[in-house]
Formats: C-alpha cells, structure tokens, sequence
C-alpha cells in the first residue's frame, strides 16, 4: 500500500538554507503524493497508474522489455452497494485492495481508478500467457466472500489486459486497449479474463467500421422492421407480430441484429435506432386489423434507463396508436444489472395499458423469481425447449410444467421456434395456445406483411 511521507524532524529558531530547502521540498513531495493517492484505500489513483506507466516505458525504450498492465471490475457491486448502502461498498472495496495487493510482486502496482474500478502494472508480467494466468489467480481471490460484520457477501471480478509494446507502446494506447480487454470480459459475462490481442484488434476495427455505416444507416432510415407472425396454434391465426430488425448495407450485405443492435447500445445510439424502428413499426401496424397486437423488442441498456417508458409513451401518443395493441418483450438478463429501475419502467409501462412480455423463458438464472417480483402478461418458451421436445423428454416435460405453472398465474404462453408441424401439434396438445417460427412464418418487411394479413382478412383494406 503506497503510504504517505511525513515530515519528523523539529524546526529551530533559524534554520540553515539548506534546511528549508529540504523542508519545501519534502512539503512538496507530499502535495505530489496525495494527489497521486486514492483517499479510501490508500493506493495510487488514476495519476499514479499514468505516471508509472510512462516510467516504465521511458526505462525500456532503448530494450523493449514487456511488461503489462491490467484492470478489473467487481461485478454486480452496484446492486450489492446500493442494497447494504455506501459505507458498506466502501469495506468491501478496501478489503479488494488489500487482498489484491498482497498478492501481488513487490514491484508490481495497485491503483484505484473511479469507483469499483482498479488497475494494476506488472513489471515482470512478459506474456499473454502469463497476464492470463495472473488473471486467472487475482479472480479466485476475489471470490472468497467479504466480511461485513453481521453478514457476508460474494462478489466476482472481470479482468482485462495489455501488454507492452505489443499492444500499444503509449500510456494512452495501453490504457485503450486494455479497457477494451476489459470490456470483452464483462461483456462475455461475471468473472472473465482476457488479454488484448491482435486478433481482437482486427475485432475492433470491424466492430468500429461496421459502427459507422450504422450511424449512417440510422440517418438515412435504410435499418427496416420485419414482423414474424404470432398466431392461435389451433387455427394458425395471426394474432400478432413480432417487430425484428433488419439491416442490409451496401458495402457489407446484411449484418445480424446480433451484430449491430450490440454495437448500437455500446455506442450510445440505441435510442435513435429504437425510435427509428418503433415509428416504422407503428406505421406499418395501422394498416393491420385492430385485434392484432404489434410485439416489440426492448434493449438491456434501455430497461435500466428511466427516461425509456417515457420515450415509448409519447411516441405512442404522436402517432395516435392504442397502447393496448402493444407489447414490449424484455428478457431476464436485461432485468438483472439494475432491477429497482427495469421495475419502474415496467410499471410505467403497464400502467399506460401496455403489455409486458419475459423473453426466452427458461434460460436464466431465477426465471421463477422475475415472475415473482416483476409482473408480466406473457412468457415466451425459448426456441431451445421446443426444438428439443421430440428427442429430450426433460425438455417436454419442462414445457408442460411451464405451461401449468403459468396457466396458474393467469399468464399467457406464446412458443417461440417452431419450424415443424410436429413440434406444433405437441405444443397443442400440452396445452399452449400461441406461438411462432419458421413454420408459420418468417421474418418480412411491411408490404409483404401487410400482405400475408390480406390472405387471412379479406377486407383490410378497408381496416385500420
């Protein structure tokens, strides 16, 4: 732990020059070192880290030794801070300097740089080998649990890192690319390592080439919204759409929603893409007959966002269309990171009459226990339940306990993924009433939409 430096020594009636001298220069040695400190734990901050940093690459300029640097997250410390309450987070993050610091080499370096947020240099850490074992050890140490007194807490950490010069020869390119090792930890899920590479480099680039065209596209309005069919099992009735996105670029061909809606919520424009395609989807659905509901995808990023029921509502309200013809579908995962706010916009959202579906059931961590705290008007069954029906007897018996459980609650069922016939009879005679896939219906843009409703109801065209 980097300590403070204090000046012992008395002060005479008249101190010889080269005293004082000393004295200013020790006074301004500690102004040095407080700036350079993070009051709660005592270790360097974000000064200390660049200032190291840079010593170390001025020393092995002339022979480019590596070296590496890292940081590390706590995952989920948010929820655990804002559950015990500050001074609480506070323990906990002062005991994480200190068991990781006693772990590490003499020469190598702790620093705290914003919140639950370190960083760490590692002077005789060579190769990507080694950052990741190093990684790897630091990982099982946070994950022994944290006193607080009367109670205990686990936590995990995701860890990122750069070494030098390979991946950058810069304070800034090191710092760079190690938070996007960083990044790609977190985004992988709790308690990752990874070590910047060049293949992620490449990564990088394409991900940001790809960002671009993206921005671009969103201005031009060139991303459109597909609707696959929901409908009755019984009778294969439209009942409704579910609203996909859909992006074919000039120079790239067709990217993936999987792709781009990511890299839209990385970069901070979810929302234009959002509002985008909700008006288009809108449009689109006051053509169709009143009874059919417009189903409609909200991001991770968006339900922890406070200001999101208020975007949706008011575009509801512009273009003149009725809430209850609309249902927003979230998943677990996107509730879990910060659940207080997902309930406020889930509430919100409800209370305008709209409803709510949970996404891929079956596939997180608690589904009970969001059915238990978040209130829903629907679940979709995940595609893979389905799929595996005809040669996994667990997997049909858990759609059949599913759709006991909530018929229940009084909660609807909708059956995501069914590409054949079969697949649809089972579901019918397990009791499920609604659902979609291939079999019924792929992915189309508007016109083609429109119609296949044509085909069902002969006079839409006089409808909506």
């Amino acid at each position: 732990m980097s300590g403070l430096i204090y000046h012992s020594g008395g002060i005479g009636k008249l101190a010889r020059p080269s005293t004082v001298e000393s004295m200013i220069q020790q006074t301004e040695a500690e102004g040095n070192e407080l700036v350079m400190t993070d009051p709660l734990t005592g270790h360097g901050n974000m000064r200390r880290f660049k200032r190291r940093v840079e010593k170390l690459i001025e020393e092995r300029q002339d022979d480019p030794a590596p070296f590496t640097v890292g940081m590390f997250n706590l995952d989920r410390f948010k929820p655990i801070n804002d559950l015990f309450g500050r001074a609480a987070g506070d323990e906990i993050l002062c005991q994480v300097a200190l068991r990781i610091s006693a772990a590490l080499d003499t020469d190598a370096s702790l620093m705290r740089l914003t919140g639950d947020k370190f960083a760490l240099v590692l002077p005789r850490t060579f190769f990507e080998a080694d950052a990741q074992k190093a990684g790897l050890l630091l990982k099982e140490i946070l994950a022994a649990p944290f006193d607080l007194g009367e109670r205990t807490v686990r936590l995990s950490g995701s860890f990122g890192f750069a070494n030098y010069p390979f991946a950058g020869e810069t304070f800034d390119a090191l710092f760079s690319n190690c938070e996007s090792a960083l990044y790609q930890s977190k985004k992988g899920g709790a308690g990752l390592v990874t070590v910047f590479s060049r293949a992620m480099e490449e990564e990088m680039r394409r991900k940001t080439h790809i960002e671009q065209a993206l921005r671009r596209a969103i201005a031009a309005e060139e991303v459109q919204p597909h609707f696959q069919p929901i409908v009755n099992l019984k009778d294969a009735r439209v009942v409704g759409f579910e609203c996909l996105a859909r992006w074919t670029d000039k120079e790239l061909g067709f990217v993936s929603p999987g792709v781009f809606i990511p890299l839209a919520e990385q970069a901070g424009f979810i929302d234009s893409l959002t509002r985008l395609l909700f008006r288009k989807a809108i449009e689109c659905a006051h053509q169709w007959p009143q009874n059919v509901f417009l189903s409609f995808n909200l991001s991770s990023v968006q339900l922890i966002d406070p200001t999101t029921s208020l975007m949706i509502l008011s575009m509801i309200n512009r273009y003149n269309f009725d809430p209850r013809r609309i249902e927003i579908e979230i998943t677990e995962t996107a509730m879990m990171s910060d659940p207080v706010t997902a309930a406020r916009v889930i509430d919100d959202l409800r209370a305008a009459g709209i409803g709510l579906s949970l996404d891929d059931f079956g596939t997180g961590q608690s589904s009970l226990g969001r059915l238990r705290d978040f209130r829903f008007d629907k679940v979709k069954i995940d595609r893979a339940f389905v799929a595996a029906m005809a040669e996994d007897r667990q997997s049909e018996h858990i759609v059949k306990a599913i759709l006991t459980m909530c018929e229940g609650l009084g909660l609807s069922v909708i059956a995501e993924g069914i590409e054949t016939p079969e697949q649809a009879e089972k579901l019918i005679s397990l009791g499920c009433l609604a659902g979609q896939g291939y079999h019924f219906g792929k992915p189309a843009d508007a016109r083609s939409t429109v119609g296949y409703l044509r085909e069902q109801f002969p006079g839409l065209s006089r409808v909506g």
